[in-house]
């Protein structure tokens, strides 16, 4: 009788198991959510499309133009920043959640790379985004093109770019020379077609731009050269970016050294440099390395025993993850600190505390404004102490926070292998949101624009 009960017991235990291994869904599988996600992703194309073509009065006249357009064509002309409506920012941030979402699908199902060397491509595309951003401040781009490079526009369309960069890595993954080759045709077209007919538009010299250009055509080639143990995808897009950066930056230092007018017909202002560069990149970066630092050793001791930060091993849900005790497992010792030796960590921790110094350091010192309705009014509240400058103080103490909240979450976070793509893309979307407009900032302030 023992023994029956015994085996009915066995029985049930292995049921269980297979149960449950039967809940665990193939990384190429979308969840019954994404599916739905998806689906009304779709749907609300369709209708917005439609709506545009059938009803323009109502989709077009009296919401996106309204909110969508005309401050973006404000935003190009020569009365500056146009500023944010509370419709348009939940617009962009209910879009931003669905794209991530959306988007963490299909990259999980296309099986696209999501270590330390994809996090490093993707920091590139951010930090590419505020280098042409500050180019539109100092109205460089002519009209037409100018567009192209003011929120949210400017990150659909670096997006499309990054996709090309991609495609070109996957098509040429068997052919270095062919990747280096297809990389130059598209950085050619990007700078010939978006960026070097605006230079006639100016009276200002061309040494540094050309320069830049030919210098940005150059790096492409030397990541290409040193990066032949990457992925062919990542290594594609570090490659791209970082030929546009230079390409970029170029274009600040011709700004710098020959000032052209601006479209209110002033040169840019003689600010100081120095020290906001100090506060704004340095130190963020100081602290950025010291907390890396923290981590390494535990980080390396994770990946000898074959595990990777706050990842599960494959073949688990979280449920039976969290149904024992793993508290002497290496994901579960070695995780809190090794994350912080992470770029996703230190590019969310650095973007915040840039963007939280910049505006500090913008607004109480050198008189700019804040154009976003939720950070003025952190600033309005800020200022209401009457402690220190307009109030910006407090954004910063909001941010730091805000960072250290995001890296104790990273720490104790523990997901599946299908999650990896979401964390990654949430990465993405932090960074954009800090390290993007921070370093756009301190680009304006360098520039006097």
């Amino acid at each position: 009788m023992k023994l029956l009960v015994k085996k009915r017991n066995e029985i049930n235990r292995n049921s269980l198991v297979v149960n449950r291994c039967e809940h665990l869904m193939d990384d190429t599988e979308f969840s019954k959510g994404e599916r739905i996600l998806i689906s009304i992703f779709g749907i609300l194309s369709l209708v917005i499309v439609g709506g545009l073509i059938l009803a323009p009065e109502l989709f077009w006249d009296d919401f996106v133009k309204l909110y969508i357009w005309d401050p973006i064509v404000k935003d190009a002309g020569s009365s500056g920043d146009a500023g944010y409506s509370s419709v348009n920012t939940a617009v962009y941030i209910a879009t931003m959640i669905a794209a991530v979402i959306i988007f963490q699908a299909l990259f999980r199902k296309w099986n696209l790379p999501v270590d330390d060397k994809m996090i490093w491509a993707l920091i590139a595309w951010v930090v590419l985004a505020p280098v042409f951003r500050v180019m539109e401040d100092a109205d460089y781009f002519k009209e037409g093109i100018d567009v192209l490079f003011i929120s949210p526009l400017i990150h659909i369309h670096l997006a499309a770019w990054l996709i090309i960069s991609a495609l070109i890595g996957h098509v040429g993954r068997k052919d270095q020379l062919s990747m280096l080759s297809m990389l130059l045709v598209a950085y050619i077209a990007f700078t010939g077609l978006l960026v070097l007919p605006s230079v006639h538009v100016h009276e200002t010299g061309k040494f540094w731009i050309l320069g830049g250009s030919i210098l940005g055509a150059v790096a492409i080639a030397v990541v290409i050269h040193n990066t032949w143990n990457w992925h062919e995808i990542p290594r594609a897009m570090l490659a791209f970016a970082t030929g546009l950066i230079i390409m970029g930056l170029g274009h600040w230092a011709q700004l710098a050294s020959t000032p052209w007018l601006q479209d209110n017909r002033a040169l840019p202002r003689d600010n100081e440099i120095i020290w906001p560069v100090l506060v704004v990149v340095v130190l963020p970066l100081i602290i950025t390395w010291a907390i890396w630092r923290l981590g390494v050793e535990d980080l390396m001791q994770l990946r000898l025993t074959g595990n990777e930060v706050g990842l599960i091993p494959d073949g688990m849900t979280l449920e039976q993850w969290e149904s024992e005790d793993r508290s002497k497992h290496p994901v579960e010792i070695l995780s809190p600190k090794g994350i912080l030796a992470t770029p996703m960590v230190a590019g969310m921790l650095f973007g915040q505390l840039c963007d939280g110094l910049a505006t500090m350091v913008g607004i109480d010192w050198f008189g700019y404004s804040e154009k976003h309705p939720l950070s003025d009014a952190v600033i309005q509240l800020g200022d209401s102490f009457d402690i220190m400058g307009e109030g910006a103080w407090l954004f910063f103490i909001v941010k730091a926070t805000l960072a250290g909240l995001i890296v104790w979450m990273f720490s104790q976070l523990r997901i599946e292998s299908r999650q990896q793509h979401l964390r990654v893309l949430i990465v993405l979307a932090v960074m954009i949101v800090g390290m993007a407009p921070g370093l756009r900032d301190i680009g304006r302030l360098i520039l006097g624009v």
